[in-house]
């Protein structure tokens, strides 16, 4: 999900459609997200709201020297659907990454939400031409 949060409002913009995902969807659901979000708050928030969170562990080494400490346990990094949810994620960033470096989304041109989202979809367009003769062939 592409959200239009800044800053500290992607958890919360997160934590709602997610909320409203899973009460669309009747029964648990998983949900994929990058290090950003791996805080003790948002990790519970999605599993008060029925969703397990399959969020990268931020364990990262802090600039006084300091190790992380990641809200994902090893009951979450343990089940095998957690490493395909990562493995999924990985390629969903590679979209975003062919955007910057080959398509417009390095640096936008455009002022306006709508101008900006219509030039993100000309790229997403542009990847999966690109992308169709691989697929034919596999």
């Amino acid at each position: 999900m592409v959200t239009r949060a800044g800053g500290t409002a992607e958890c919360r913009a997160s934590e709602r459609m997610l909320k409203t995902k899973a009460k669309n969807a009747g029964h648990r659901i998983t949900a994929g997200e990058d290090k950003a979000y791996d805080t003790a708050d948002h990790v519970a928030n999605l599993r008060a709201i029925n969703v397990t969170p399959h969020v990268t562990q931020n364990n990262a080494v802090t600039k006084t020297g300091k190790r992380r400490r990641s809200a994902i346990d090893e009951r979450t990094t343990r089940d095998q659907g957690y490493a395909m949810s990562q493995s999924r994620r990985a390629m969903i960033e590679c979209i975003f990454g062919w955007g910057k470096q080959h398509g417009t989304m390095h640096k936008t041109k455009h002022r306006g939400l709508w101008r900006v989202a219509a030039d993100f979809t000309l790229n997403l367009i542009a990847y999966n031409l690109i992308r169709i003769p691989k697929l034919v062939t596999a």
